[in-house]
């Protein structure tokens, strides 16, 4: 049953912003966030300087160098990547920061020294190093990495819920953290190839550094991430569970994660399958897996769009949002639109204050879409109140903004005549041709141009004609100049709130 009303309550007038009434409790130590951070950023720290010292011990000095340069290369594609598929609702950067160092220090930590302790003891064990070699690639490789990688993305599930909402997220996070791991896997794999290369003296496309990159940075650099974004969706779908969905919360994680072990032992065990058994594996398994990916993510991002859409006129309704809202913020034109707009008029921090509008609006669509499928948590009226209070405290800097962005990206609307004469805004005055909205090109058979029909229900007329006394040079924001004819002084608030 779903918790959302169907019309949220009115903006208060004054605007309220004052938290809601509660009881401070008494927090023990190990609770107060700087403790927890200190300790995260401690282990972080720590795993990074062992992990360089064993990267640097097995490589060289040089090798260590020169496998760091050319492993970086792919990462600032792939965060780029993942960073636009989190635009819809993007998370805070500290999380993608901790995604990053968890798979770069602690997972790499954990798989060398794991993988290094398991295929030694099944060496010694089974007397047959080649076999262990080959049974720790296949079997114990997959399980230790993933599992490791896997914990980045259950620490953020778990502690920051709130910013965990869906299939995105976790794959954004999941994916993050893979990129991490494939960096400090590269160094070393590269830095290895370059001291061979050193010892044997080859040089040249010929050299095994240059094989190395060419399958690990060329052909292959989205390897991990896809196998550990699998983990991802599982996280994301259980997300999207409704809060007693208590087995479908463990058992979609988990299933996700299987795969991405199956998917990770299919392509380590390739070079075992022939001559040409890695490319079979990298032409029938990893690009279509790839392209399947990428279409899903895509398809859940233009979905996301769809529910802020479709979520957020019930709080234009309200007087929360004014009615061209919900069509900028369901468009990521309009919404690139509208930021370039309020930074180009009133500097950077507005900028950055619109973005974060159109964060908080998001968030709140996705929440009362989860509250209207009875999927919402117990806090969903405070969390609710929360995200309408920060719209509110920024309405002035990005209502003007995104009504510009709707205005100009909204496709135009048909506007059929009445068969007598009309004379007005949207009319024939005496002696005059067709009056446009505010902000469009002349065109006799087209007007309102948000997908709703005008008039004092939903707003009004667009905007006033050039050169009335409201009319704000196309900027949205009160100029203080009149039009021709018209003396300068205060304008009129573009919108009115009430």
């Amino acid at each position: 049953m779903a918790i959302s009303t169907p019309f949220p309550p009115y903006p208060p007038h004054p605007p309220g912003g004052a938290p809601e009434d509660g009881v401070l409790r008494h927090a023990h130590w190990w609770q107060r966030r700087w403790v927890r951070y200190g300790a995260l950023i401690t282990l972080l720290t720590l795993s990074g300087l062992v992990i360089l010292a064993l990267v640097r011990e097995q490589t060289g000095t040089e090798g260590f160098l020169v496998g760091l340069g050319l492993a970086v290369l792919p990462v600032p594609l792939l965060v780029a990547a993942f960073r636009w598929l989190d635009r819809v609702e993007p998370g805070p950067w500290r999380n993608l920061v901790f995604a990053f160092a968890w798979g770069a220090c602690a997972a790499a930590l954990i798989a060398i020294v794991a993988n290094s302790f398991a295929t030694r003891w099944i060496a010694t064990a089974t007397a047959d190093p080649s076999s262990a070699d080959t049974l720790g690639a296949t079997v114990i490789a997959p399980i230790v990495e993933e599992s490791a990688k896997a914990a980045a993305v259950l620490l953020l599930f778990l502690f920051r819920r709130r910013d965990f909402t869906g299939i995105v997220d976790g794959v954004v996070i999941a994916g993050i953290t893979a990129t991490g791991f494939a960096f400090t896997e590269n160094i070393l794999y590269l830095g290895t190839a370059f001291g061979t290369d050193q010892l044997t003296g080859d040089t040249g496309i010929a050299s095994v550094t240059v094989a190395t990159f060419f399958v690990r940075v060329i052909m292959s650099p989205f390897a991990h991430p896809l196998f550990t974004v699998l983990t991802g969706i599982g996280f994301g779908v259980a997300a999207l569970s409704g809060p007693r969905q208590h087995l479908r919360r463990v058992l979609l994680p988990l299933g996700g994660l299987l795969l991405a072990m199956g998917m990770h032992a299919l392509w380590n065990g390739s070079s075992t399958f022939g001559e040409f058994g890695f490319f079979a594996v990298y032409a029938a398994f990893m690009l279509p897996a790839l392209g399947l990916l990428t279409w899903l993510v895509v398809w859940t991002r233009q979905r996301e769009l769809r529910t802020v859409r479709e979520e957020l006129p019930a709080y234009a309704a309200a007087g929360w949002l004014t009615p061209a809202e919900p069509f900028a913020l369901g468009s990521m034109k309009a919404r690139r639109m509208a930021r370039d707009h309020a930074g180009r008029h009133l500097g950077k921090a507005a900028a950055r204050e619109v973005a974060r509008y159109e964060a908080y609006a998001t968030s709140l669509a996705f929440l009362r879409h989860r509250g209207r499928r009875g999927r919402a948590n117990a806090d969903f009226v405070v969390r609710e109140r929360e995200l309408l209070n920060e719209l509110w405290r920024r309405k002035d800097v990005a209502r003007p903004a995104l009504d510009h962005a709707a205005r100009v990206t909204a496709p135009p609307v048909r506007v059929v005549p009445p068969p007598w004469p009309v004379y007005g805004v949207y009319g024939y005055g005496p002696g005059h041709g067709p009056l446009q909205p505010y902000g469009q090109a002349p065109d006799p058979g087209y007007g309102y141009g948000y997908g709703y029909p005008p008039g004092p229900a939903y707003g009004g007329p667009a905007g006033p004609a050039p050169g009335h006394p409201t009319d704000h040079g196309g900027s949205g924001y009160p100029t203080g100049q009149g039009g021709p004819g018209h003396p300068a002084g205060p304008r009129p608030r573009p919108y009115p709130y009430h």
